[in-house]
């Protein structure tokens, strides 16, 4: 009886050390993902070129609209080759506040959770 209750307790030292370490993994790799999305923003942030709307228009094929400078041109986009559709005035364009700013998925996450109380 007394070597069960030894085999109980370490069986259940095992398991928390164990579920420890599993958290101590779990919180560092959030942390570098964190680090490494942030890193990667930085380096790929550019003043002159801003992507202002992709449309998918089929697999692997899309439309993009990207600000260069001053001037805004539409591209095809595919698998193997990139198009220059046209040049587009900016005064034709409807830009909506949405796509001026970055996507944020804490906001997302947030309207998700307001939307799913509202039910």
């Amino acid at each position: 009886m007394n070597t069960f209750l030894c085999m109980a307790g370490s069986a259940t030292v095992q398991f928390i050390s164990v579920f420890i370490i599993f958290i101590l993994v779990l919180v560092i790799t959030y942390y570098t993902t964190r680090w490494v999305a942030n890193f990667q923003k930085e380096k790929s942030t550019g003043e002159n070129v801003k992507v202002l709307e992709t449309t998918r228009i089929a697999q692997n094929k899309f439309i993009q609209i990207v600000e260069i400078g001053d001037k805004c041109i539409a591209y095809a986009v595919c698998k193997d080759s990139v198009t220059v559709l046209a040049e587009i005035s900016k005064d034709s364009l409807k830009l909506s506040e949405d796509n001026k700013e970055a996507f944020s998925f804490k906001d997302f996450l947030n309207k998700a959770r307001e939307d799913e109380k509202d039910k």
